[in-house]
């Protein structure tokens, strides 16, 4: 086992655990799976970095802490290591890593080529490279001028990655009502999970509209919060009505409410992210004291333990962020960016539909005896996933966590412990993504009514 170990850091060997318990792994899975281990650790670097409590923790337990730092050219107290502008560094060292291999990769389409081999394995060199491109960040001249145009990059590849998870989202709605559309043609029960499915979502819906009219409002004050959740319920009716409406239908016999539905849920989950991030809006009371009012009096408690709630939101939404990066980096996912997507007649109606894996029929068990797990080399007859577009996307990703951890445009205030503190900055932001959502799922609607003369399918 310890010499495909080693094959796998410094060849072409596919990775694998070196337990024989463990379930069989395809290459193309590995490979994937290897690049989103050094995205985390770059992650929970820049996390820490982000962290006073680390800092001050260093500080004190850490002997010759001053000496170790001036040793390193980091500052007198490791400055330069710690807060917005070291996470700026790291994070353009981690993109620049996924940016080459994006330019490196592109139009693989077999995996026995050079490129290829490279791309699937030489993981102790890649994983030397990253850490001398992180640190070599640091070293850059000029290091005002150069934070400054980073800043406006990340802030262009982290919303372009938001689009792109928005988009995957309408095509996510788009195929799940045609794939169980297809299963209705020859089944009923197809039918009545159509119906449920679409029931329980606007459930879901109404209540949470409700519910942020309950808890988020009052009958003075939070103008904002009353508005944002109108206009938004509003919206998701709209794009109901659209849905469902004659002209659409007879264009697009596949459109429904449960794409509809979907759309919504998202639509109400932005909008209660969006008021949970907004600056609290306090008042005198009567006592001349200040009172936070527009937030949930239980939400309030929450927040008094920052550590726990910090540390599990952002698990969480890291967590989130990785699912993103490699659902969204399939073979189907790509294509779908492109406007390609499976007939009506190659569907085959599945309850889990989207967990196919990519490349099934081409699996093939390795036959080398090993120690350890066994892997399915899936990509003999070609690539099962865009290369180049995984690279990308985890670029982007790159500039979405550098933003992100630094909290957009308030990074000079930004702490770690701090992440759940609302600011206007990412208020807006999801205000906006919210909004984007809804003008793209529109978009799918009416773009064949605007433009009758060409093909769309969706």
């Amino acid at each position: 086992c310890l010499t495909f170990q080693l094959a796998c850091c410094c060849g072409t060997a596919a990775c694998s655990l070196c337990c024989k318990c463990c379930p069989k792994i395809k290459q193309s899975t590995s490979t994937r799976f290897m690049y989103a281990l050094y995205f985390i650790l770059v992650t929970i670097i820049c996390c820490v970095m982000m962290s006073t409590t680390v800092a001050n923790e260093m500080k004190t337990h850490i002997p010759f802490y001053k000496q170790m730092c001036k040793g390193i050219q980091a500052g007198e107290m490791c400055e330069k290591l710690v807060g917005y502008s070291a996470v700026y560094k790291v994070c353009f060292g981690m993109a620049c890593f996924f940016f080459l291999f994006f330019l490196f990769t592109i139009r693989i389409n077999s995996s026995k080529s050079c490129r290829a081999y490279i791309h699937n394995g030489f993981w102790l060199v890649k994983l030397i490279l990253l850490a001398a491109m992180c640190s070599g960040a640091f070293f850059i001249p000029d290091q005002d001028t150069f934070l400054n145009a980073w800043r406006y990059v990340g802030a262009t590849g982290g919303f372009l990655f938001i689009a792109i998870q928005l988009i995957l989202l309408v095509e996510f709605a788009h195929k799940w009502n045609k794939n169980w559309t297809a299963g209705a043609n020859h089944k009923q029960m197809w039918n009545g999970l159509l119906a449920l499915v679409t029931l329980i979502l606007y459930s879901v819906a109404v209540a949470a509209l409700v519910l942020m009219a309950l808890f988020y409002t009052r009958s003075e004050g939070c103008m904002y919060n009353k508005v944002l959740i109108g206009v938004n319920g509003g919206l998701c009716l709209f794009v109901s009505l659209v849905a469902i409406s004659p002209c659409v239908q007879n264009r697009q016999p596949h459109s429904g409410l449960l794409q509809s539905g979907v759309i919504s849920c998202y639509v109400m989950y932005l909008t209660f992210s969006a008021l949970s991030s907004k600056p609290p809006e306090t008042i005198l009371d009567e006592n001349n004291q200040n009172i936070t009012i527009c937030v949930p009096e239980f939400s309030q408690g929450l927040h008094r333990d920052e550590n726990l709630v910090t540390g599990l939101g952002t698990t969480i939404l890291f967590g989130c962020i990785l699912y993103s990066c490699l659902t969204s980096t399939t073979r189907a996912s790509s294509e779908a960016l492109r406007g390609i997507y499976a007939t009506p007649e190659t569907e085959v109606a599945r309850c889990c539909f989207c967990c196919v894996p990519d490349g099934d029929a081409d699996a093939e068990e390795h036959i080398e005896k090993r120690g350890g797990q066994t892997v399915l080399y899936d990509e003999k007859k070609g690539t099962v996933y865009s290369y180049a577009y995984f690279h990308f996307v985890f670029f982007l990703a790159s500039l979405y966590v550098m933003m992100t951890v630094t909290h957009w445009f308030h990074y000079e205030s930004a702490q770690i412990e701090k992440f759940f503190t609302g600011t206007w900055s990412i208020f807006w932001i999801k205000m906006i993504s919210c909004w984007v959502c809804v003008c793209l799922y529109l978009w799918t609607l009416i773009a064949p009514l605007c433009c009758p003369a060409r093909e769309f399918s969706v």
